[in-house]
């Protein structure tokens, strides 16, 4: 699995993009794959028990991350 962490340099402009959980613009997140998930999701991704609600819903919007195809 490709997981890269995106952190805004200090002095710079920073980067917004739109996590894929919660879609509003974010500039700090990992990137997983070729989709952006924001800080904020990901630790309420990780601390939501698998009988809650708002579970499913993050399952539905994790669908939306694009693997890369490996050529040979």
């Amino acid at each position: 699995m490709e997981v890269e962490i995106r952190m805004v340099n200090a002095g710079s402009e920073p980067v917004c993009e739109q996590c894929i959980v919660c879609q509003s613009e974010k500039s700090v997140g990992i990137h997983l794959y070729t989709s952006f998930i924001c800080t904020e999701c990901e630790r309420e991704m990780v601390q939501t028990e698998t009988n809650e609600p708002v579970y499913k819903l993050f399952i539905q919007r994790l669908k939306k991350v694009n693997t890369p195809q490996i050529y040979s």
